[in-house]
């Protein structure tokens, strides 16, 4: 990365949830080659200083807001940071009545601290419903233009200055192209089978006697019940095998609480700001058989009851409908990702498709790297362990053709490089989730128009209320499009306002309503989704955010690329008489012993080097040469000790001058302190290139294969002023983003002559 490279960052710090961590340092590692230290409680001592020695950091917030043994002090005290990265942003929150969450308080003392001197925040989902979060958000980026307090009106004209909104549909490369392909969705329907019919039929009224029953209690004992209910719905909506196991493990935890006359009341999931989805779900698989309240007075006899019907079932038409799917609409080397929420659903899927495909054929990613009940060629169920970035590459490669993923592998993990199909097996009732799923493969990289399908059962009641909220989202977009300046999904800043708690009652209140008595119900239970204040929220936040535009600013942007970098290493590398290679896989070139001296990292030999940033592999970040590649910066260091201010060379018509630009003013917020042009002369026209003109005409001159005779008729003065008053000229608008422009020469170049 140039800021680093170029020294002006030397101390980072990246804040993210606990799951992504290890995709942050992965990612920078095969991207950038930059190392990012893990903060661990047990390498933070008060002996041991881990801030003291760990320069580039990548930790947990949730890690580090616990205060063990004096550890959030030792960071506050710690030298400051160049800048600090937070993914996720939205976790750090604040609320007039709750407070600050800690994660929130601990960046807020770093920057009251001044420990932080650039912040830099990601988030899909910055608003979340309330704008007093929302600009508390804003006032750790900017506290002096932002303030939670203050009117909301008078602070959207600020927002420009601090937050960018990309849009997926317009972004473009360096020649205009988009980079994102579309995305189509299909659906594909089928039908319960008469047993299966009968079992959900069971399980609705089941649920329905326990809301009822729930109804009668009070406080904690009401919501206990009330989520296990929920947490069973869900994971029937996922696929028998789902219900059935979670069914049976209840029906074992009761039957022993009844034994014991114990019950317990105390029944929670995972916050939902603190865990990520695969946690969820994880912990609602579990829940169904820890959590020892009743539902009903006569509930062991109903589960067994239900755990009979269920036993029954020995074919998912979901799961046949899925397999006639893939036959019937793709080729034999289409590969394919499904995601399911649910541990025991994905070991169902992979099941049928080793059947049906060949056992070897499929993959798994979830939270916990293992799974349980896998058949293998003998049909004997093990328990198998698979760490996700063996089953990444796995799929990646080809020697898989199917991922089933649950959403841990919506979490920092490529999987756009074969495939452009996905399947929902089953549908998540927060849609955020969804398009999480769909961001797997609709991301940078991809080369084909993604295809996504959902499996549903236009019957259920999850069926329903799934085409409900599509309408009335659809209806919010259309009322937004209206006044937005160009097309763009806002599905997410809505439902990412609306908060998790709306789509469980949409999908759990619903059972055993159907007709006009679920629509009615359905407008009365999202009259907030969408509202008067929601799309004035969207509106306004969407009208007061900075955006790229590739028509305003595709004129003013380099038109180089790393392969024009080429030129300048092969010159400085031969400059120390080392000769490079060309082989079939890149460059081939010894380590200059000087370079080796300037850094002891450095290998003394390189193979298969290459000025081209679409190298894929899982070595491509060493192999791959530009800024911020080890090798290369200490070429640039190497160039930037040669003390020659003059030369003469072939191929150039008239003289030209190299001339640094600096910003006389220093704190002014700004990153750009440094700016390079030339000034070239021909006849009597003078021309100012920009750094990558000024780059691209260095590259087409010829090295001299004879050495100067040293003598200089010219009058080097005259030249050197001539071109330096010209450029001063309009100094101000060569160099706008500065506010007092000083410029001087850095070196000249004149003809050779010959003769």
């Amino acid at each position: 990365m140039p800021l680093i490279a170029s020294g002006r960052v030397r101390r980072v710090m990246t804040l993210a949830p606990a799951k992504l961590v290890p995709q942050w340092q992965f990612r920078l590692k095969d991207m950038f080659d930059i190392r990012l230290q893990r903060y661990v409680t047990e390498a933070d001592t008060e002996r041991g200083d881990f801030w003291a020695t760990a320069s580039m950091v990548v930790a947990s917030f949730h890690t580090l807001r616990d205060d063990r043994r004096g550890a959030r002090q030792r960071l506050l005290d710690a030298d400051p940071w160049d800048l600090v990265i937070v993914d996720e942003a939205h976790h750090l929150s604040v609320d007039e009545k709750a407070g600050k969450t800690l994660a929130y308080s601990l960046v807020s003392d770093l920057q009251a601290r001044g420990k932080i001197n650039s912040l830099l925040f990601f988030t899909g989902t910055p608003h979340r419903g309330k704008d007093y979060g929302f600009f508390g958000l804003m006032q750790l980026v900017r506290p002096d233009l932002f303030d939670a307090e203050r009117n909301t009106t008078e602070q959207l004209s600020q927002l420009p200055k601090v937050m960018i909104r990309n849009n997926k549909a317009t972004v473009t490369d360096l020649k205009g192209n988009k980079l994102f392909k579309p995305v189509d969705v299909y659906s594909r329907e089928y039908k319960y089978s008469e047993q299966e019919a009968q079992f959900y039929r069971t399980l609705s009224e089941f649920v329905i006697d326990g809301r009822a029953y729930a109804g009668t209690l009070d406080g904690r004992a009401q919501t206990a019940r009330m989520l296990v209910l929920i947490t069973l719905q869900k994971l029937a909506a996922s696929s028998i095998a789902a219900i059935r196991n979670a069914l049976g493990k209840r029906r074992t935890m009761l039957a022993d609480a009844v034994r014991r006359s114990s019950e317990s009341s105390s029944v929670a999931l995972p916050d939902d700001d603190q865990a990520t989805f695969d946690d969820l779900a994880e912990a609602e698989e579990a829940l169904p058989g820890s959590a020892s309240v009743l539902l009903m007075e006569d509930e062991i006899q109903r589960l067994d009851e239900l755990i009979a019907l269920a036993g029954a079932i020995t074919q998912e038409t979901k799961i046949e409908r899925l397999l006639r799917m893939i036959g019937e609409e793709f080729g034999p080397d289409e590969p394919i990702l499904l995601f399911t929420e649910y541990k025991a659903t994905q070991a169902l899927i992979m099941n049928a498709l080793h059947r049906r495909f060949g056992f070897g054929s499929a993959a798994f990613i979830n939270g916990d790297e293992r799974l349980d009940g896998l058949e293998q060629a003998s049909g004997e169920p093990k328990t198998i362990s698979q760490p996700r970035e063996h089953a990444a590459d796995a799929f990646n490669s080809g020697k898989v053709r199917f991922l089933v993923s649950t959403e841990a592998g919506g979490e920092g993990i490529d999987l756009q490089e074969r495939c452009a199909v996905l399947v929902h097996a089953d549908m998540p009732w927060n849609p955020m989730r969804l398009h999480q799923r769909v961001g797997r493969l609709s991301r940078y990289g991809q080369t084909r128009p993604v295809s996504v399908y959902i499996l549903r059962n236009p019957q259920t009641v999850e069926a329903r209320i799934w085409d409900l909220l599509n309408a009335k989202l659809e209806r919010i977009q259309a009322a937004l499009s209206s006044v937005m300046e160009e097309q763009e999904d806002i599905s997410q800043l809505v439902i990412g306002m609306a908060g998790n708690s709306l789509f469980n009652e949409l999908f759990s209140g619903s059972e055993g309503l159907s007709g006009e008595r679920l629509g009615a119900w359905f407008d009365r239970a999202t009259a907030t989704l969408g509202g008067r204040d929601v799309v004035e929220t969207v509106r306004e936040l969407l009208g007061n955010v900075s955006k790229f535009d590739f028509q305003q600013v595709g004129k003013d942007l380099p038109q180089v690329d790393l392969a024009d970098l080429e030129r300048f290493f092969t010159q400085t590398v031969s400059r120390h008489g080392r000769r490079i290679f060309r082989r079939d896989d890149g460059l081939e070139i010894r380590t200059p012993d000087s370079w080796k001296e300037r850094s002891y990292a450095l290998r003394d030999k390189y193979e298969g080097l290459v000025f081209d940033r679409s190298l894929r592999g899982t070595n491509a970040a060493s192999r791959v040469l530009g800024v911020g590649h080890h090798l290369f910066d200490v070429a640039l260091e190497d160039a930037q000790d040669v003390p020659a201010r003059l030369a003469r060379v072939d191929g150039l018509c008239g003289p030209l001058l190299i001339i640094t630009v600096e910003d006389e003013v220093t704190g002014t917020g700004t990153l750009i302190h440094r700016l390079i042009f030339g000034v070239m002369e021909k006849e009597t026209k003078i021309e100012i290139l920009r750094d990558w003109e000024l780059l691209r005409a260095l590259n087409a001159l010829t090295p001299r294969n004879s050495p100067n005779d040293g003598r200089v008729s010219e009058d080097i003065e005259s030249v050197l002023g001539r071109l330096k008053q010209a450029f001063d000229a309009n100094l101000s608008s060569h160099a706008s983003t500065l506010r007092r422009p000083v410029s001087w020469p850095e070196m000249l170049f004149l003809p050779s002559k010959r003769g």
